[in-house]
């Protein structure tokens, strides 16, 4: 899972209730000082939150433009149904579409990290309109590793029948046998407990389906009729790098990997991201005028 290093909130940033047409969406507003260059949606990813991006408002808002970040239905401080089947890739991406137009600010950069590139390519495959452009941030054409598939289908399994102190427990212990573990700081480790119990189950069960089972996205995606980025970490690991760099050239998109960062260059190395996101950004001048797809 993505872990904030800090909850600091930034000084230009605002936290809200975002109310759609669709519900309300738990988010995190920063604003640049003076007029924006444009407006950036992100979307985080499986068991995360918009603190995901805590790290990568400020650099964005210095650059001049508008990020907010947001926690989908079901997710930490979203209210979301007790059903799987609420969380289809067609009611996840219209929620997006909902939050752009929300926002009152015309097409958006769309970023969707990890799982929530799946969600995102939802979104812009419904009505490309909503979107200047659109980066999958360490997000796939299709399903995880074999490694991550196992570890979602274990927790698929332990959700429906064990006690949700129990499966955290499990979490936790697993994390801690990575090689690279190092223990995270007393506040971290509080909120990341309480994004925990906040989060739906059943959220976690179906959005962890889709990235066990999702098929390759990847001549959808050349198709779409936006500009695309695909940016990731040298350390990759939740998706080969091979994968990701064929995903790139495969639909012509812009090409980024950040050195020395692993699956979150969003929490790890944010000033490195935001220059590569706005330098993409400072290419895209239109948004697509195109019909809206069913």
């Amino acid at each position: 899972m993505s872990k904030p290093r800090s909850l600091d909130l930034p000084a230009r940033t605002r936290a809200y209730r975002l109310a759609t047409s669709r519900q309300e969406f738990a988010v995190l507003d920063s604003r640049p000082e003076g007029a924006a260059r444009g407006t950036v949606l992100l979307v985080p990813g499986y068991t995360g939150s918009k603190e995901d991006f805590l790290g990568l408002l400020d650099p964005l808002a210095d650059a001049g433009y508008r990020a907010v970040a947001v926690d989908g239905r079901g997710q930490f401080e979203s209210p979301g149904p007790r059903r799987t089947s609420g969380y289809s890739p067609r009611a996840l991406g219209s929620d997006v579409l909902a939050q752009a137009s929300t926002l009152g600010d015309g097409p958006v950069h769309l970023v969707g990290h990890s799982f929530g590139g799946f969600v995102a390519r939802s979104a812009a495959r419904l009505d490309p309109s909503a979107f200047l452009s659109l980066t999958l941030l360490a997000s796939g054409p299709g399903r995880v590793g074999p490694e991550q598939r196992t570890k979602i289908r274990m927790l698929q399994a332990a959700l429906p029948v064990l006690p949700p102190s129990w499966v955290w427990a499990v979490t936790q212990w697993l994390d801690s046998r990575d090689p690279a573990y190092v223990p995270d700081p007393p506040e971290i480790v509080a909120f990341l407990e309480r994004r925990w119990f906040s989060t739906q189950p059943a959220q976690l069960i179906a959005t962890g389906r889709q990235l066990r089972v999702e098929p390759d996205r990847t001549e959808g995606l050349a198709a779409l009729p936006l500009p695309l980025h695909v940016a990731y970490g040298s350390g990759e690991t939740v998706w080969a790098v091979s994968e990701l760099a064929h995903l790139a050239r495969s639909v012509n998109a812009r090409h980024t990997v950040v050195p020395g960062a692993d699956h979150s260059p969003n929490v790890s190395h944010p000033g490195e991201l935001a220059g590569a996101l706005t330098e993409f950004w400072s290419t895209v001048t239109t948004a697509p005028s195109l019909p809206t797809r069913g």
